[in-house]
């Protein structure tokens, strides 16, 4: 996404509104400043001319200060409005993009583009008034300065020649610190995730923590701060020069003009006026420019980003997408044929590779997926799913294969909950009687009723333990009563009651009505359950025989 251009196409209405605004203001001071003038050259004037004058300079001030108003609400509103746009075009991408290319930008990319970013952006536009009116009150004050003074109105111009290219070549140095500091500031939210998800470990291991804070997360902070402060340095020095410069042209005016070009008293005192008000609005421009400066970085940063997440689809996007009826709950066999899929494993140099895949899948059945860790079940989850796209091969429903024009609809057959699971803070759609009467069934069945209420159609709940929130993540994919359920390491974080419950109780009301699930496992004294067993090892698939059903033991009790 062109985040700079596409964001600005729509608003030009409200831009031109408060640019024109702000030129308004912004000529009216310099109108002042004419007023002024004259109202000291005509020191004997006559009453009348000294009351026109008067209602004149009361008339400008107050449609400057109304005109600058309007320009900052307008543009103010302006900003807020882009900021919200830049992270909801931002969250979509990010939900529409694959989810191995998510994983390999990391979330903490991901979080200081949506927070750190976007707050740049708005600090950026929120000086959009100040701009307009200082550009606008530069230009009165030139004009009006070569209307009384064309040789002063030339020195000046010179003078903002050269403090413009001199404060250009800081500010090209500055921008490369800036983009260095914005490096840093991804891992500086890897390292902040650290510090949160890592507490207990950190807390119980001295020297680790020392070492985080210290090596890690230290020597961040000095990093960004480094560059931070570099970048501000160079825009000081460019700063210093546009200053240097302007009290340069004034003396010039001043004391060389006169002389040098026969300027006269009252033209002299004119330019000076002019020149000392002048002052103002340029070093505010000068001042706004490290926001600008930042601005700009974040926005080359969000429209990498944005390609980076978008650009996977952009020939896929204009694809016509099949009818959604296409894929109704009453499929009768999901096959994977010859599916692979391969990745970098993390912090190795080898390549792990899953497949070739031959497996099918039918309606209201159990089928149990086991194997070591790292073997490769979770890819072939994924992989099903439509979460990860087959290399070789293809998914196939009723014999219609998947691809990018039908994977979204083919993805809205499945429910999950995976190892990583996440339980979002409200569970929406329980406005109906009988949706929260199913709800209420299965917080009592899973021992959540205490701690979880319904309130206004949405579920709401507070410091839950990790296996009563896995139980919660249970209920929000039972209740999408979606026709296939993939459950990953569910039983891991429960006690033996509540394993009990999933295995005898849940899966097989799940073959009853018709739904088929897939299960991740470990537990092998549930495997009897399954109606097929898959082997899972470094990426090769195999069938096992399902081992009978033990008879079940005594229930034991463990609070959780």
């Amino acid at each position: 996404m062109k985040t700079s251009g596409s964001l600005l196409r729509g608003s030009w209405p409200v831009v031109a509104c408060a640019i024109g605004a702000g030129l308004v203001s912004g000529l009216c001071g310099a109108a002042v400043i004419g007023l002024v003038h004259d109202a000291m050259s005509r020191e004997a004037a006559a009453s009348a001319t000294r009351d026109r004058l008067m209602t004149s300079f009361v008339g400008l001030t107050l449609l400057a200060v109304v005109s600058k108003g309007i320009s900052e609400v307008l543009l103010t509103r302006l900003g807020q409005s882009i900021v919200g746009e830049v992270r909801r075009r931002l969250g979509r991408n990010i939900v529409e993009a694959p989810l191995r290319q998510i994983e390999t930008l990391g979330s903490h990319r991901l979080l200081a583009a949506l927070n750190d970013d976007a707050l740049v952006i708005t600090q950026a536009y929120v000086q959009l008034p100040h701009i307009c009116v200082c550009a606008a009150t530069i230009l009165g004050c030139l004009l009006y300065l070569a209307w009384i003074a064309r040789s002063a109105f030339l020195v000046v111009l010179a003078a903002i020649a050269v403090g413009v290219a001199l404060f250009r070549l800081h500010e090209s140095g500055a921008l490369r610190f800036f983009e260095r500091a914005r490096e840093t500031s991804d891992t500086l939210f890897r390292h902040f995730r650290s510090l949160t998800a890592g507490i207990k470990e950190l807390q119980i291991n001295r020297g680790r923590g020392e070492a985080f804070l210290t090596d890690s997360f230290g020597q961040s902070l000095s990093t960004y701060e480094r560059d931070f402060v570099a970048g501000m340095t160079r825009y000081s020095f460019g700063m210093g020069w546009g200053g240097l410069l302007f009290y340069a042209a004034l003396g010039v005016t001043v004391f060389v003009l006169p002389g040098a070009t026969g300027l006269s008293a009252s033209a002299v005192a004119g330019a000076t006026l002019t020149l000392l008000y002048l002052m103002g609005p340029v070093a505010q421009l000068v001042e706004i420019a490290p926001s600008a400066g930042r601005a700009a970085v974040a926005f080359r940063k969000l429209d990498e980003l944005g390609l980076a997440l978008a650009a996977h689809d952009e020939a896929d996007r204009v694809r016509p997408a099949l009818p959604a009826s296409t894929f109704a709950s009453s499929w009768q066999r999901i096959e994977l044929c010859g599916v692979t899929h391969s990745y970098m494993r993390e912090y190795e140099e080898t390549t792990f590779r899953l497949g070739p895949i031959a497996l099918g899948f039918r309606p209201g059945e159990i089928v149990f997926l086991v194997g070591g860790n790292g073997s490769g079940k979770t890819t072939l989850a994924k992989v099903l799913l439509g979460l990860y796209t087959p290399e070789a091969g293809e998914l196939r429903v009723d014999g219609i294969p998947i691809d990018a024009s039908n994977r979204d609809q083919y993805r809205q057959i499945f429910s999950a909950v995976f190892a990583d699971y996440h339980v979002f803070d409200e569970q929406l759609g329980l406005g109906n009687a009988h949706v929260r009467e199913r709800v209420a069934g299965y917080l009592q069945r899973l021992k959540l009723d205490r701690r979880i209420t319904i309130e206004d159609g949405k579920l709401r709940f507070d410091g839950l333990s990790t296996g009563q929130r896995k139980r919660l993540a249970l209920v929000a994919a039972l209740l999408e009563d979606r026709s296939f359920f993939l459950f990953d390491e569910w039983a891991a974080d429960q006690d033996p009651e509540f394993r009990r419950v999933f295995y005898r109780e849940f899966l097989p009301e799940l073959r009853a009505q018709g739904k088929t699930a897939l299960v991740i496992s470990h537990d092998e004294q549930y495997f009897g359950v399954a109606d097929r067993c898959l082997h899972m090892d470094f990426g090769v698939l195999s069938e096992v025989a399902v081992p009978p059903a033990p008879a079940p033991g005594p229930v034991v009790r463990v609070m959780n």
